[in-house]
């Protein structure tokens, strides 16, 4: 063999091995491969059970969506290199003072909601401007606001209603403009065609014999699609990804090059807060009420979503798309193992094993890009 034939050989093994590392540290890796063993297991094993019907199928893209809504915050948040472990209980207090502004105080439901955002989102602030200020880890600082939001969630319902549930949200919403957004439904014309159609499932008996049984596309999950791809973009193509990577990876580095990395992390901060907030008024409005026990450990399954999802707990790395596909697999596990039929206490197990598993196989990739052993 020639010399340019064995240089030929050798260079399109260095791109071989080239092209599987690449691939190898995509942050999505986990994610998609989790993905495909989850829908593989309970479409052989659940498929008869009606998961994959219409109905089973909004069952289980409603429960994806809450997590993903959530997760999208967080992904960004913990790849600027912090964490927010205050999302669950702004999620409850959001909803509180919604219901608090719209049912107890009487104001119009879109004042309530855009007065609840700025509120969150403010608050959001406050812990990124604390974490910077005062150099603690921002998981001690959300953990301080975790108790501070949950008990304010529970004071001012008791002091003000004397209960810790708030009703009437809906009758408060009707005709409302902007609770449409949060709590309605898209495409319903054409889920109604579908179901003209035969090709999902209708109503046989009843008043609403021969109408489809999914008649829409919840806002809830439109939300979640909507924040992912703004999520996605806001990270791959643009300057400001490119700071949050920055400030995640290296701040002190990013700070030298002439990133603001505290304007970055406190933004996150707030970005986060939007997200559980946008959670807490879908929720909100799908319910009709708003309760002091809403958003619990949401903060948890959210960070277990992003590191499925291939992120790192150090920053620096990871990947919106990634993120959803961690939520994705949470709400298919959790609706697939009712409907295979499995006890429903076995989905806290099944979050702490792929937690480990994520864990170790993200430590694995963090050592092939930084070349530790």
């Amino acid at each position: 063999m020639s010399d340019a034939q064995n240089t030929a050989t050798a260079d399109e093994r260095i791109k071989s091995r080239s092209r599987l590392r690449e691939a190898m540290i995509r942050p999505e890796l986990g994610g998609m491969i989790g993905t495909a063993i989850v829908f593989t297991l309970f479409f052989l094993f659940a498929f008869d059970s009606g998961m994959f019907s219409s109905k089973g199928v909004l069952n289980w893209s409603q429960v994806s969506a809450q997590f993903m809504i959530i997760a999208v915050g967080a992904c960004l948040l913990m790849i600027a290199g912090e964490f927010d472990l205050s999302v669950g209980s702004m999620i409850g207090f959001a909803g509180m003072m919604i219901a608090i502004f719209s049912v107890t105080l009487g104001w119009p439901v879109w004042m309530a909601i855009i007065v609840t955002f700025i509120l969150c989102t403010a608050l959001g602030a406050v812990n990124g401007f604390i974490v910077i200020r005062t150099g603690l880890p921002s998981f001690i600082v959300t953990l301080a606001f975790l108790f501070i939001l949950r008990g304010f969630t529970i004071y001012f319902p008791q002091t003000i209603e004397r209960k810790t549930i708030i009703g009437g949200i809906s009758d408060a919403a009707e005709g409302d403009w902007l609770a449409g957004v949060f709590g309605g439904k898209v495409f319903q014309g054409f889920f109604v065609w579908l179901g003209d159609m035969g090709w999902i499932e209708t109503f046989s008996r009843g008043s609403r014999e021969g109408q489809p049984v999914v008649d829409g596309i919840p806002m809830l999950i439109v939300w979640a699609i909507i924040l992912v791809i703004v999520g996605h973009i806001l990270l791959t193509k643009t300057q400001f990804g490119n700071w949050i990577f920055a400030a995640g990876g290296d701040a002190e580095a990013a700070r030298n090059s002439g990133v603001p990395v505290n304007r970055v992390k406190i933004l996150m901060f707030m970005f986060t807060a939007f997200c559980a907030t946008v959670f807490a008024t879908c929720q909100v409005m799908e319910f009709g009420s708003a309760g002091a026990d809403r958003g619990l450990l949401k903060e948890f399954e959210a960070i277990i979503a992003v590191v499925i999802g291939g992120a790192l707990l150090t920053g620096g790395y990871g990947s919106v798309i990634g993120a959803a596909l961690g939520a994705l697999i949470f709400g298919v596990v959790q609706q697939g193992l009712f409907f295979a039929g499995v006890e429903s206490s076995l989905f806290r197990v099944f979050l702490g094993l792929i937690l480990l598993a994520a864990v170790i196989l993200n430590t694995y990739v963090r050592r092939m890009i930084t070349g530790e052993r």
